[in-house]
């Protein structure tokens, strides 16, 4: 059997961008095969801020494996039951919210990681596999190499603990949730701002010394998202279902709305 792979992992091996769409209020799992066609390399399955259950993100996950787009599911903070069920369900990765120490990213890595990097739970017919037989320790090992744990980082404190969260074992990659660091340093919606670009510098520097990949969330505008890249950003959120449907009718209706 040929040996699952996680796309987005393997475009940051190759330190290309691994590019993600937001799966917010998309209800089928026709998503999956649309975003791969759309050039997107993993979807951002968000059930932190989004309504979906763990049955529709398991539907998803599903067709995201076949279609050759990887799956990580972004959980609510802690929730560490959703996440491993997530996993189990097809997910090629946890985004965990709201990590600002390395305590907590240790925590993250326990949970989600088979023996002997963490102690999570192993289940048999994995859709990783097609749900054939494969033997526990390879089907472990397999997955703890091709898994994304991402921390999510998106206060003050947890950028002054960049280092020590990026030094992690086990931590692939830290991600910047811009929009909720800004609020809460007082300067919501200011995502250029030079205290965020001072942040990103922080976690870039961290992920460079720890061999981690740094990421960001919450951008829309390009010449903003350039700028972060080109400061060595990899694991980019592109935006959400949600923007992309709002922004694409608002552009649409007002083409034809002008054709009177």
């Amino acid at each position: 059997m040929e040996q699952p792979r996680n796309p987005a992992r393997a475009r940051l091996a190759k330190g290309e961008l691994a590019l993600g769409m937001g799966v917010r209020f998309a209800r089928t799992a026709e998503i999956a095969r649309m975003m791969r066609a759309a050039g997107f390399d993993w979807l951002f399955i968000d059930l932190e801020h989004g309504p979906g259950s763990l049955e529709l993100t398991a539907q998803i996950s599903c067709a995201a494996l076949d279609a050759g787009i990887a799956p990580l599911i972004r959980v609510p903070h802690g929730q560490f039951d959703m996440a491993t069920r997530a996993l189990d369900g097809g997910g090629w990765g946890i985004v965990m919210p709201h990590v600002d120490s390395a305590e907590e990213a240790r925590a993250l890595v326990d949970h989600l990681k088979y023996p002997p990097l963490g102690h999570r739970s192993i289940v048999g017919g994995l859709p990783h596999f097609g749900y054939a037989a494969i033997k526990a320790s390879d089907a472990a090992k397999l997955l703890n190499a091709e898994m994304l744990v991402v921390a999510m980082v998106e206060t003050p404190r947890a950028i002054a603990n960049a280092d020590a969260i990026a030094a992690v074992p086990g931590v692939d990659a830290v991600l910047i949730g811009t929009n909720d660091l800004a609020l809460e340093m007082g300067i919501a919606g200011e995502l250029g701002h030079a205290r965020i670009v001072a942040a990103y510098e922080t976690v870039v520097a961290a992920c460079g010394k720890h061999g981690k990949w740094p990421g960001m969330g919450g951008i829309g505008d390009v010449a903003l998202v350039r700028r972060y890249v080109q400061m060595g950003v990899r694991l980019v959120l592109g935006s959400n279902d949600t923007n992309i449907l709002a922004q694409a009718s608002a552009e649409r209706a007002k083409a034809l709305r002008a054709l009177l």
